[in-house]
Order: structure tokens, then sequence, then C-alpha cells
């Protein structure tokens, strides 16, 4: 499981403080690349290479509001990998592990000039198999 910090900006939020729902997919993005990263994967490497991760399909519940200045942790594990496609578990929580969000988030790799899947890099899906 990889684990990444997520501060709750002014920006992330509505005029009550609350974040907007739409920011979770951002602060799951951000964990998953930050996760590559971890890896040692460079994207701007794999656009080169006419490789790209998409995300074909989200499923989302939110348990609890997350609010303007909140230090929370996002969550991420891969429970499905197939050859172009993986299904990852994502959830927002604190420190304490109370849970704002939960999503399942299934990314597709394709190769981005005919926008059409292509088999995850080996390399990566060897890390993915290893830190799921």
């Amino acid at each position: 499981m990889f684990r990444w910090p997520i501060s709750v900006y002014y920006e992330d939020t509505d005029a009550g403080g609350v974040v907007y729902h739409s920011n979770y997919l951002n602060f799951f993005e951000r964990a998953r690349t930050e996760w590559l990263r971890a890896l040692g994967v460079s994207q701007t490497a794999l656009l080169a290479e006419d490789t790209a991760f998409v995300v074909k399909g989200a499923k989302l519940d939110f348990c609890k509001a997350a609010r303007f200045e909140q230090n929370l942790i996002v969550e991420t594990k891969v429970i499905q990998l197939k050859k172009a496609s993986m299904v990852f578990e994502q959830r927002l929580i604190d420190e304490q592990g109370v849970v704002y969000c939960e999503a399942e988030i299934l990314v597709a790799c394709i190769a981005l000039s005919r926008m059409r899947p292509k088999a995850i890099p080996q390399n990566i899906a060897q890390e993915f198999k290893g830190g799921s």
C-alpha cells in the first residue's frame, strides 16, 4: 500500500470550507502519480514511448466531509491487475483512520497516438504486483 499526505487548500473547497466533490478525484490522481514517481517511473518518459494511463471508470463513496486546512492521507493499492488495465482501491483518511472518501478507480494503459489499449509496461506491472 502506498500512502501520500494531502493538505486541503482553500481552492479545494466550496464557500462553506468543505471539499468540493470532484476534488477528491484530484487527490486520488495525485497519489497515484506520486506512487509512480516513488517507483522511479517518469510519466514524461512514458509519453515519449507513446504510453499513457487514463481513467476509464471511477466509483466513489463520500463518507465524511473533508474541510479546509485538514491534513489527510490517501491510501492507494492495486486490487486488480490485467494486461492493459488495473483497478486501484483508494481511501482518503485522517491520522486516526477516519474515512472521508473511498474509491475504486479503473485505469487503462493506452497507446496515446491511437487511443487504443496497450499492455502495461512490464517494469510497472512488476512493481504493482509486488506493491499490491
